[in-house]
This record gives structure tokens, C-alpha cells and sequence, in this order.
């Protein structure tokens, strides 16, 4: 049984990875400015952003939304949420074990690069990390000062689903054009 584990285990870490890299292609395509380029054609979500982590040297396209589907391949923007960069907060969701794994190691300061389907760079800095219940988190959306959440299941080494959540809360700082 445990070894069953361990292969599925793996399967959804492999499955993750191979999956970023049909996004990087889609992604490209949307830099170019194509909208809702499907990675695969079968697909229902497609890249809206692209994340990055500087210091820890990891990147991800992130999904337009969060279903059970679509975080299985990256992360995922929630709908109805702000874009990034303007008034209110943004939140991008991924699973602990895969694309946000890294969310682990990040500390305030940290910076997150957030590139639009524009190619715009926004540049946010992590103000705050917290830990909440998954239906009792305390984020609200709406407007004030641009920011994101980045959230996923906590704590990030356990075997099994539950209810907690952390949360890294990182505010804009500036933003350019990367072109």
C-alpha cells in the first residue's frame, strides 16, 4: 500500500512539471497576444499570468481559476478577485506540494514578480505570512492598496488534506514592461 502511495504521490509531481511546460508554450503565445490560448486541446483554463520567486529561483504559469482541474496543472487565479496591480487584494492558490511547495522557504521582503498577459512586470513584496482556516480566512478583496495572496494548504508536509491554509500576503512596489 505504501509504495501505491508513494507512486501517486509522484504521478501528481510529474504530472505538474510536464504540464508547466505545455503552459510555457501557451504562455508565449499569449505574450504574443493571443487570448485564452489553451495548453493542451482539451483544456479549460488557460495562462493569465506568469509568478516568480527570484531568490528561490522558481517561476510557474498561473491558471485563469481555481478548480480542483486546474490546480492540478499550476497555480490558479480566483475569479473575482482584482487583477494584479490593481486596488485590492488578488488571490493565486496552488497545492503545497507542487508549484507553491517553495511557499516554505519564502520570508518577508521577499520579492514576487508577477508578469501580465501584457508582459508588464509588477513587482510585490511579501509584507506578511499567516496561517487561517480555509472557510475563515480574512481576506477581503476589495479595494485599498494593490496586493497579493498567496495561498495553499498548511502545513506543507503533511500526508493528509485539512482545513488550514497559509496565506503570504505581498504588497506592489513598482512595476515595468519586460520587452
Amino acid at each position: 500500500m505504501g509504495l501505491l502511495n508513494s507512486f501517486d504521490g509522484a504521478r501528481i509531481k510529474i504530472k505538474a512539471f510536464g504540464a508547466q511546460l505545455l503552459l510555457e508554450r501557451a504562455w508565449i503565445k499569449t505574450l504574443e497576444g493571443k487570448d485564452n490560448v489553451k495548453p493542451w486541446p482539451w483544456a479549460d483554463v488557460w495562462p493569465v499570468l506568469k509568478i516568480e520567486a527570484p531568490r528561490l529561483q522558481k517561476s510557474a504559469v498561473v491558471l485563469s481559476g481555481v478548480s480542483g482541474e486546474a490546480m492540478a496543472f499550476g497555480p490558479g487565479l480566483m475569479e473575482q478577485t482584482p487583477a494584479p496591480g490593481e486596488p485590492g487584494l488578488t488571490i493565486i492558490a496552488a497545492h503545497r506540494d507542487t508549484h507553491f511547495r517553495f511557499l516554505k522557504n519564502m520570508v518577508t521582503g521577499d520579492d514576487i514578480l508577477i508578469t501580465n498577459t501584457d508582459g508588464r512586470v509588477l513587482r510585490f513584496s511579501i509584507t506578511e505570512t499567516r496561517i487561517v482556516k480555509a472557510h475563515q480566512s480574512g481576506l477581503y478583496t476589495d479595494g485599498g492598496t494593490p496586493q497579493i495572496a498567496l495561498v495553499t494548504c498548511w502545513p506543507f508536509d503533511a500526508a493528509t488534506r485539512g482545513d488550514d491554509r497559509f496565506v503570504a500576503i505581498a504588497t506592489l512596489q513598482d512595476s515595468k514592461t519586460r520587452r
